[in-house]
């Protein structure tokens, strides 16, 4: 007697075939299921749990399949919105974990640091060269938020070019001089996206990933 394979076993040599990409729709599996029933051995009929237990398969397979096509759905949803969201940044000025900024002609710096204790913290403004442009000391009152602004004058009295500079602050505890993380603000030029997220363009700033945003202006 013929042995016609069960159509749990279809569905499984669906999967593994290269030249057949038909899914297996509902119709086609009770089709396969009527054959099989027709064919079985009537000695040896099927078995009604096994019967059973195909269909709990094939329902389990559609289950999946249909939440995976929700899943896909929700995700293209949300890629759309963060999308538009990211459009709406353009343009905008964000305060940024990062030590490079961009100075405009006639320009200044808005920046900030957490400060861990009170104590003086000393900042050093150094061009794209290396060379310090400007030292500053600024006193934190107590540990938290400190602005570290600079109105673009250089230790000379001079206007500081137009150009990319960067920032670095210290703090000396117990006779040890500690670096501090700055954030400087920076006007968001364009974004794009990766695998990892979000990415912010600065002007003169680089590429930054969206977590590094502290605040948006």
């Amino acid at each position: 007697m013929q042995i016609v394979p069960t159509a749990v076993d279809f569905i499984g040599n669906q999967k593994r075939a290269k030249t057949d990409q038909r899914d297996l729709g509902q119709a086609d599996f009770l089709r396969l299921m009527t054959e099989q029933l027709r064919n079985q051995d009537p000695l040896k009929p099927l078995d009604s749990n096994q019967f059973l237990g195909q269909l709990a398969q094939f329902s389990t397979v559609q289950g999946i399949q249909g939440l995976q096509s929700s899943f896909n759905s929700f995700a293209s949803a949300q890629l759309d919105d963060q999308a538009l969201q990211a459009a709406s940044l353009i343009d905008r000025t964000a305060m940024v974990s990062s030590s490079t900024f961009q100075l405009a002609e006639g320009g200044s710096l808005r920046g900030e640091t957490q400060a861990p204790a009170t104590g003086r913290v000393e900042v050093e403004i150094t061009n794209a060269s290396g060379e310090v442009v400007r030292r500053m000391t600024v006193e934190a009152n107590g540990p938290g938020k400190l602005p570290l602004n600079w109105d673009g004058i250089t230790d000379a009295g001079e206007q500081a070019p137009a150009g990319v500079y960067r920032i670095s602050a210290r703090m000396n505890q117990n006779n040890t001089s500690i670096a501090l993380e700055t954030q400087v603000e920076a006007r968001i030029e364009s974004v794009s996206f990766s695998p990892g997220g979000l990415i912010l363009n600065l002007v003169g700033g680089g590429s930054i990933p969206f977590a590094a945003v502290r605040r948006i202006g």
